[in-house]
């Protein structure tokens, strides 16, 4: 069931802005979170149909819910838009395959689990900008669903991106967050939620294991930021038959939906592509990765 939430963020001294703003949002269950997070099947097309099912159940508006076919793909990339008052966008975005070892919980179902969540969590209540909420297909081939889907936006579509929020291997520890490769800006803005929530963050840099959808969005210089649970001692759970039901920790994994919630909403209020910062540009290899 979800509840509306009403909430001031403040900034204490030694943040990077100091607004203090009330952010209105919405927490579905923890037994709705768990119930979709064991929902996965084994074969990757069934999981994009799977996918769609559920952001279908989390109500998904009429018209929204679109699957993108790729050429030599079997499943298509699962996108639902939910309409803002705005054509200003946030992208949130999280990969439904996996490879043949193990369950795939970890990397990434867990992560495609978040996304009809989250959207319930936007869609309580009227927002300035358009969400868009993507299941990426084949990421595990090198994050061809993604590559596939910026690769159609035109210049006038990507100066409309607020920014890209990418979910990929959470649930397995505490909520992580890329260092090396986050945008400043949406990063400050997140370390502002995570303090008031007095939810804990790290940071963790996996890039060099390989990278993940937010690639293909941060080359084309839209400013991103990734979301994990990959630490040194639980490494051992990407590509293994370790990646099961049994590696996902419930209070972390509901811990990074609710920061992830209250983030969108609070980016929702911040964010503007008008006078979006720059964004570091150093191309983002496109190939196979180990994360």
């Amino acid at each position: 069931m979800v509840r509306l939430i009403r909430v001031v963020l403040l900034c204490s001294a030694g943040c990077a802005f100091a607004e203090d703003v009330t952010v209105h949002y919405a927490f579905v269950s923890r037994d709705v979170i768990a119930t979709r997070a064991g929902a996965a099947l084994k074969e990757n097309t069934d999981r994009g149909a799977r996918l769609k099912e559920l952001f279908a159940d989390a109500g998904c508006p009429d018209g929204a819910l679109l699957l993108q076919p790729i050429k030599h793909v079997k499943a298509p990339n699962v996108i639902c838009t939910v309409k803002g008052e705005t054509d200003s966008a946030i992208l949130v975005g999280a990969h439904f395959d996996h490879v043949k070892a193990g369950d795939g919980i970890i990397d990434n179902w867990a992560g495609a689990a978040l996304l009809p969540s989250l959207l319930e969590s936007v869609k309580s209540t009227p927002r300035r900008h358009t969400f868009v909420f993507i299941g990426f297909t084949e990421e595990e081939l090198g994050v061809v669903g993604s590559n596939y889907y910026a690769s159609q936006l035109n210049e006038a579509d990507l100066q409309r991106i607020a920014g890209m929020i990418n979910i990929d291997s959470v649930g397995a520890g505490p909520t992580e967050v890329e260092n090396s490769i986050a945008d400043k800006n949406l990063l400050a803005r997140l370390q502002t939620v995570t303090a008031t929530m007095h939810l804990p963050l790290a940071f963790v840099n996996v890039s060099e294991l390989g990278f993940s959808d937010y690639a293909p969005f941060r080359s084309r210089h839209v400013p991103t930021v990734s979301f994990h649970s990959i630490t040194q001692e639980n490494l051992h759970l990407l590509h293994s038959p370790d990646d099961n039901r049994k590696a996902l920790k419930t209070d972390h994994y509901y811990d990074t939906y609710q920061i992830v919630a209250v983030y969108l909403s609070y980016l929702d209020i911040m964010l503007d592509t008008a006078s979006r910062p720059a964004t570091d540009s150093r191309p983002a290899k496109h190939g196979a990765r180990t994360h």
